[in-house]
C-alpha cells in the first residue's frame, strides 16, 4: 500500500493517503491538415470577437476544449470560443470543470470535418460540453450555410434560421451575418444592428478604418488652409 504525505497550505494539517495520484495528461496541440481559406475564416471571426469583446471576453481558436476530467479522449477544438466574465488571455486549452463551459462554440466546416467526426458525433460532443451556444457555418452550402443551436433545459435544440433576417446571438447581443466576398467566398461575420450595416471589424480592416479616417481628416484640413488663403 503506498502512503502519500501533503501539506496543502500554510497552517494546514498534514494529509495522509493511500495511493499516489495517477496523473491524466491533456494535450494542447495537435497538427491537422487545413486549408488556406478555411483559416482565414476562422481567423477573421476570432479577430473580430477579441476587437469587440476582448475587454469582457475570453476568445479562443483551435484549442482543445475538455469536459470529462478523467477522459482526455472527450474533447473539441472549435474554430472559436467565447467565454464571458473576464478579459481576454491567452489559453492554451480550456478545461470546463477548472473554467466553466463555454458560453459560445462556432465550427467553421472544412475539408478534413467529414472524414475526421462526422457532424452528428461531434454535436453530441457539444451536448455533453456544456456550451451554451453553438454556430456551425458552412460556406460551400448556398442553401443553409448558417446553422444555430441553442441550449435549452440542458440540451442543445436546433433553431429554425430565416432566410430573410439575420440571426440574433442571445450570448454575444450581436447579429450573424453571412456576407460574400471575393477573395474567400461566404465568410461568417457579426453586427451590432438587425439590418447587418455595423459590423465588427477584424484588426486589419479596424486598422484600415482608422488610416482612412486620419486621411480624410488631413485632406479637410489642408482644403481648409487652401480655402483661408485665397
Amino acid at each position: 500500500m503506498v502512503v502519500v504525505a501533503s501539506k496543502l497550505s500554510q497552517g494546514a494539517p498534514e494529509r495522509r493517503y493511500l495511493r499516489a495520484p495517477i496523473p491524466v495528461h491533456f494535450p494542447e496541440s495537435e497538427s491537422v491538415p487545413g486549408t488556406g481559406v478555411h483559416l482565414r475564416l476562422r481567423t477573421a471571426l476570432w479577430s473580430m470577437l477579441r476587437v469587440a469583446l476582448g475587454h469582457r471576453a475570453m476568445v479562443g481558436s483551435d484549442q482543445f476544449l475538455y469536459w470529462d476530467p478523467t477522459d482526455p479522449r472527450q474533447c473539441l477544438a472549435p474554430d472559436v470560443l467565447v467565454w464571458l466574465g473576464a478579459p481576454d488571455r491567452p489559453f492554451s486549452s480550456w478545461k470546463v470543470w477548472e473554467r466553466g463551459a463555454p458560453h459560445l462554440a462556432v465550427e467553421v466546416v472544412s475539408d478534413s470535418d467529414a472524414r475526421d467526426r462526422p457532424w452528428e458525433r461531434k454535436l453530441e460532443a457539444y451536448r455533453r460540453s456544456g456550451v451554451v451556444e453553438l454556430v456551425r457555418f458552412d460556406a460551400e452550402d448556398a442553401q443553409s450555410p448558417l446553422r444555430l443551436w441553442d441550449r435549452l433545459e440542458g440540451d442543445l435544440v436546433e433553431r429554425e434560421v430565416s432566410k430573410s433576417e439575420l440571426a440574433y446571438s442571445d450570448v454575444l447581443g450581436l447579429f450573424w451575418l453571412v456576407e460574400p466576398t471575393p477573395e474567400l467566398g461566404s465568410m461568417l461575420r457579426l453586427s451590432r444592428d438587425s439590418a447587418g450595416l455595423e459590423r465588427l471589424l477584424t484588426d486589419e480592416e479596424a486598422r484600415h478604418a482608422a488610416e482612412a479616417r486620419v486621411r480624410d481628416m488631413e485632406a479637410e484640413l489642408a482644403r481648409r488652409r487652401n480655402d483661408d488663403h485665397e
